[in-house]
């Protein structure tokens, strides 16, 4: 079973979530939370695989919440599913930043949700290319005029790091194997080699890494 916890200010919002998410037999909810300090509570109460976040909070806002909950004792596989609209740009790509898996916006509909809780819990990233690619390209250009590359960017093989140049561009580990004509078991191996190396948590952390150490240079695409 997958354990969510739904995070909105709206009653009615985390109502409705709520009732869609335990209505799937493959998802519980194990608590609601009406603003980021409960939030940080319950998931150091209930340890959710997925935690389903709202941005825009009266008093700690989303971003605020998902960094302690992603920084509390024992919480290495808790995910975070942000929901947010298309004028809130600039706190996608901090929570982001912050270790969020993904984010989904609030007009999503009601299989998209459930999708989206799955693929987060799985372990894999809500990254639409098209969304979340531009989305990091803008404020990385903006922030990050020279990029710092970590050390341990080194330590990749020069496979690996054509792994990271396509996992930044939003390519799935079976489009990845297909582009680099090799097995999915093949990239798999990469894809956790670079991520031990570099110590991510997951692919949304991978893009975040490759877009501000210049691995990817913002503008350039990557699925060429």
């Amino acid at each position: 079973m997958i354990k969510v916890l739904i995070v909105d200010d709206q009653t009615i919002v985390r109502a409705g979530f709520a009732a869609l998410l335990a209505a799937q037999e493959d998802i519980t909810v194990t608590g609601e939370a009406g603003d980021g300090r409960e939030a940080v509570r319950l998931a150091g109460l209930n340890r959710p695989d997925v935690v389903v976040m709202d941005i825009r909070m009266p008093g700690m806002d989303g971003i605020e919440a998902t960094r302690r909950i992603l920084a509390l004792p024992g919480a290495e596989n808790v995910r975070v599913l942000v929901l947010t609209t298309f004028d809130v740009d600039e706190y996608v790509y901090d929570a982001l930043a912050v270790g969020a898996s993904g984010f989904l916006l609030k007009d999503a509909t009601a299989d998209e949700l459930v999708s989206a809780v799955r693929v987060v819990a799985r372990g894999d990233s809500l990254l639409a290319p098209q969304v979340t690619g531009r989305l990091i390209r803008e404020f990385s250009k903006q922030r990050r005029s020279r990029p710092q590359a970590p050390a341990e960017l080194s330590t990749l093989t020069a496979r690996e790091t054509e792994v990271l140049v396509l996992i930044a561009g939003g390519l799935s580990n079976s489009e990845i194997a297909r582009r680099l004509v090799v097995s999915e078991h093949t990239v798999k191996t990469h894809v956790a080699r670079v991520f031990t190396k570099l110590g991510l948590r997951d692919r949304a952390q991978a893009v975040m890494l490759a877009y501000e150490s210049g691995v990817v240079v913002p503008g350039e695409s990557t699925a060429g």
